[in-house]
């Protein structure tokens, strides 16, 4: 593994996760510094929600770009995909879109 940043610059990570398209979620950005703030700010500006996770990142940044996550980050990122579910339910109930039951 990658030596431990204790820097505090920012550093990011962008995942898409399109099934079937793509059998596990995939590295779309990466990045550190000035870099990682222009990803945040994208991932703010298209309303996507922000996860911090510091142990994650440190092994995501070591994944090439397109590189899909390995079996070993599956749980972890399989969290962040709980947390992205919830937070879309809540914004499609607010805005009055839930799902209609028959």
């Amino acid at each position: 593994m990658g030596r431990k940043r204790t820097s505090n610059r920012p550093y990011a990570v962008a995942l898409e996760y399109t099934p079937p398209k793509y059998a596990a979620p995939r590295v779309t950005a990466k990045g550190n510094g000035e870099l990682a703030e222009r990803i945040i700010q994208a991932a703010r500006d298209a309303g996507v929600p922000i996860r911090e996770d510091r142990d994650l990142i440190e092994l995501l940044l070591q994944l090439d770009l397109n590189e899909s996550i390995p079996l070993d980050l599956y749980r972890a990122v399989a969290e962040i995909l709980v947390f992205l579910y919830g937070f879309n339910e809540q914004w499609k109930a607010e805005h009055g879109l839930q799902r209609r039951r028959n």
